[in-house]
């Protein structure tokens, strides 16, 4: 069996990796002209940890990165609403990893080349779409840096892992729209003395009148102690809101409108913004979910199949879950690939279904939005007068289910 899969990020390599342990032969096709360390801060939570460790990668991620302590939710006045242990220290299996997305990209990157061959991860090969018939599939293929079209890659089976914009999936999905609800946020890193246990994931504010979420992945990074701290903003907009770009250069001031008067004992928000490294803008999307991700010879795995709002730090995990479950399917019926792609399809399509919805309406951060309901825009004495401790935990156990990384999911240590 020869698989081509289609996209060289977390999901096409998480894939390629999993089918190498297997003894299955694929190919990556990377639109990238090269691998570099990109991007800005990812948590992977321990459903994801898992996934990594079963490739041999737990080591390399946790030195890299910064393993959390605890998760904390605060009100806009810096108040703390509740905490809780996570990872190791709430006695799971596996650890709770904030990293640079880059630096996790490029341990996937190298660990291919390694284990693979740097012949089978082929770069500047983007992908415009497919053609198949009852015997292969053909990967339509152009060199990205000229443009140029390149012979057609045949394979028993291609694995669509090219991201929230993949060209396999508009080809069967032509009228598409990426679903927008009038929330912006903006993206950035500073380097900056660690915040409280400088190990702890900080959500603050209500997406109502402005979120934000911070998080340290880089251990002294200037050589001076400093750590470099991860934050992401949003709000949901009002009346006839414009979608940000991607990747944009966000404007710091738009940020500081919103959060410049965040001034905590524990944290100054708008120093802390002023002093980032640079300031991205993205818009906050999703896609609906489907009823089909497998089309014969094809199927979509990570974001193509399932892009979710960037929340609950769940998105890379699910591309891993795809992609071992992929692996597991194709080794099993190992002389008929086209039922393999459709018991993968069973088994992750309505999971991931259910947690794009609850990113949408309840995740993590509901904490936050049902506090400020109860109480109003203002702190409070007495947070039990309104709601317990056991109640917000219950509310955090709920996401955690649905995700796939409640304790009983992922097991004790």
């Amino acid at each position: 069996m020869e698989v081509a899969i289609v996209g060289g990020g977390i999901a096409g390599l998480s894939l390629a990796l999993n089918l190498h342990q297997r003894g299955i032969s694929c190919h990556v096709y990377e639109r990238a002209t090269e691998i570099t360390e990109l991007g800005v801060g990812i948590t992977l939570l321990p459903h994801a940890m898992r996934e990594f460790a079963a490739l041999g990668l737990q080591e390399e991620i946790v030195a890299a990165g910064i393993e959390n302590l605890e998760s904390c939710f605060f009100n806009r006045f810096g108040q703390l609403i509740y905490k809780e242990a996570r990872g190791h220290h709430a006695n799971y299996r596996f650890p709770e990893i904030g990293i640079h997305r880059g630096r996790l990209h490029l341990i996937l990157y190298r660990a291919a080349l390694s284990q693979m061959g740097p012949q089978r991860i082929l770069t500047s090969r983007q992908c415009v779409g497919v053609e198949q018939d009852e015997g292969e599939v053909r990967v339509l293929l152009k060199e990205t840096a000229t443009g140029q079209s390149l012979p057609p890659v045949r394979a028993d089976v291609a694995i669509a892992c090219d991201g929230i914009n993949s060209a396999i999936r508009k080809q069967f999905y032509p009228r598409e729209e990426l679903a927008f609800a009038g929330i912006n946020t903006w993206r950035g890193v500073t380097v900056r003395k660690p915040i409280l246990t400088g190990r702890s994931y900080l959500r603050i504010g209500s997406i109502n009148t402005g979120k934000l979420v911070v998080y340290p992945i880089i251990d002294n990074a200037d050589g001076q102690g400093n750590q470099m701290i991860n934050w992401m903003a949003e709000i949901q907009g009002r009346g006839d809101v414009t979608r940000n770009d991607w990747n944009k250069e966000g404007d710091l001031n738009d940020v500081l409108a919103i959060y410049g008067d965040w001034h905590f004992q524990w944290l100054d928000v708008a120093e802390m913004l002023r002093q980032a490294s640079f300031v991205l803008e993205y818009p906050m999307v999703d896609r609906d979910p489907v009823s089909r991700w497998t089309f014969g010879r094809v199927t979509l795995a990570g974001d193509a199949a399932h892009p979710m709002y960037p929340r609950g730090s769940n998105g890379a995990a699910q591309a891993a879950i795809d992609a071992r479950t992929l692996a597991e399917m194709l080794a099993r019926y190992d002389g008929d690939p086209v039922r393999a792609l459709h018991a993968y399809e069973e088994q992750r399509r309505d999971v991931t279904a259910r947690i794009v919805s609850t990113n949408r309406s309840n995740p993590p951060d509901f904490i936050n939005i049902k506090v400020e309901q109860l109480v109003g825009d203002r702190p409070f004495d007495n947070l039990d007068r309104y709601i317990s401790q056991d109640e917000l935990r219950a509310l955090s156990d709920q996401y955690k289910r649905i995700a796939g990384f409640g304790l009983d999911d992922i097991g004790a240590r």
